[in-house]
């Protein structure tokens, strides 16, 4: 029997305010446990939340980049359970009326044409954060992260494998960060990601039974999480009868490579959802739906659709570009600085990508000017240095952020072009290696890679390779 996966995901990206969703705290990371906290945010009886207007301007913002519907009148509800994360039992949501719904994303994946439906944007207050301690009987908690604003994107039942589930995240977060609406730093945890995942016979229209997988917070671990809940499934449905799929909420364990049971998933009457009695309806003007669309910038699909036309790029290579905001910031911040578009993008996606994978970074983590990847380029491009040089340059000014010029005169690395002085070193390689000249005149083109090997050996690699091999032939 063939099956089918049938994934949905629900998104939950903390927004770009300086204050939290209901109070004035700060909503800076890595605070001092229980540093940005009030008697609003904690939960103290008597005390009233006040809506962060900015919060509503972003969600718009969201929903008017993902081709939602904006509702004009929505409100906020009390979603009630008990948690000690959650300080007031309960959090500030919104049920019925979302602020936005009926969005899609388009994109191309394995061959086929993906369109996932949005379901619904909505806002709503983040909890706090359970630190588990080893080998102790209790927890900590940091309420840092309560009341920090979120936009939950639930998407429409219409992913059908762990890869296009993957892809469609990647979009998302483009989006949201190309629009300045959430930072998405998932190592921070501004960006994470529940998956209900189903499988069913190919053919079978009715939906299997659905499991949660909860706050996973990477594409690695999005991917591998939704692979081994697909097989769990789908060997459970092969048994048969008495090995039938609960509908649950299971965790990722990472270090087992297993999906984890968590809890018995809920329903929403659950929930006992009702309007919350301290915040008034929200009601959006379309003027002011209007002007947040026009403020919206350059968008990626429109960003790689331009890069490909101003500078030539292949789809591919403006696809990686664009699919990280930082990124191409960086290569376009080099083209202004004078360096040519294909030298710009073969040392980022070269050079950058692979020293940023083998430390493990992100392009947050970038602090090389990119008027010194444009001095570097002009030195390899005048012969004053050898590509293989500028590889070491380069290298060393991402970690140090020093200029290429001052690290090639701190580490001799000047290439020879003086045609001068090559000329000595080819004419003394040509009297060593007489074997070689003789095999080379005898038809055996291939001694030549050898002698210019030699001649780049006796100038400790700093002979211009090229006028070793012209000045080499010339001589032979």
């Amino acid at each position: 029997m063939n099956f089918e996966t049938v994934i949905g995901l629900e998104i939950h990206a903390e927004l770009y305010t300086k204050s939290k969703i209901f109070c004035g705290c700060s909503t800076k990371f890595a605070s001092k446990p229980n540093e940005n906290t009030c008697p609003v945010c904690i939960g103290l009886p008597g005390t009233l939340p006040v809506l962060n207007e900015e919060v509503v301007r972003l969600a718009v913002k969201a929903g008017t980049a993902l081709n939602c519907r904006i509702n004009n009148v929505n409100k906020l509800d009390r979603k009630n359970y008990f948690y000690p994360d959650l300080p007031k039992a309960y959090q500030i949501s919104q049920y019925d009326l979302p602020m936005c719904s009926g969005g899609h994303v388009e994109f191309e994946c394995e061959e086929r044409h993906v369109r996932v439906r949005i379901n619904r944007i909505h806002i709503e207050e983040d909890a706090g954060k359970l630190i588990h301690l080893e080998e102790e009987p209790f927890s900590l908690i940091d309420y840092n992260r309560t009341g920090i604003p979120l936009i939950e994107i639930v998407s429409e039942p219409d992913i059908r494998s762990p890869l296009e589930a993957v892809t469609y995240l990647r979009i998302l977060k483009s989006i949201l960060e190309y629009g300045e609406i959430s930072d998405c730093r998932m190592e921070q945890g501004s960006l994470r990601c529940d998956a209900n995942i189903s499988v069913r016979p190919v053919g079978q229209k009715e939906y299997g039974t659905k499991v949660e997988l909860k706050n996973i917070n990477s594409f690695r671990e999005l991917q591998k999480a939704l692979e081994k809940e697909e097989k769990r499934q789908i060997e459970l449905y092969r048994f048969g009868e008495g090995h039938k799929i609960v509908q649950e909420t299971r965790r990722w364990d990472s270090g087992k490579g297993r999906t984890v049971p968590m809890r018995s998933k809920g329903e929403a009457h659950d929930y006992r959802y009702f309007p919350e009695p301290d915040l008034m309806p929200v009601i959006i003007k379309e003027s002011t739906v209007d002007e947040i669309r026009g403020s919206l910038p350059e968008m990626p699909y429109e960003k790689a659709a331009r890069f490909v036309e101003e500078y030539r790029l292949g789809e591919g290579e403006a696809e990686i570009l664009v699919g990280d905001k930082k990124l191409s910031e960086f290569f376009e911040s080099t083209i202004r600085e004078g360096a040519s578009p294909k030298a710009a993008a073969n040392w980022v996606l070269g050079e950058l990508l692979r020293i940023m994978n083998e430390a493990d970074l992100s392009s947050a983590d970038i602090t090389m000017k990119p008027a010194y990847l444009h001095r570097l380029i002009s030195l390899v491009e005048s012969g004053t240095i050898s590509n293989t040089a500028a590889k070491e340059v380069f290298k060393e000014m991402f970690e140090s952020g020093g200029t290429p010029e001052d690290i090639v005169e701190k580490k001799g690395l000047s290439q020879i072009s003086s045609k001068k002085d090559l000329e000595i070193l080819v004419k003394k390689v040509l009297e060593d290696n007489p074997k070689s000249v003789e095999d080379y005149r005898n038809g055996k083109t291939q001694a030549a890679g050898y002698l210019v090997g030699q001649v780049m050996k006796a100038s400790q690699g700093k002979a211009n390779p090229q006028m070793v091999r012209d000045l080499l032939m010339r001589e032979l």
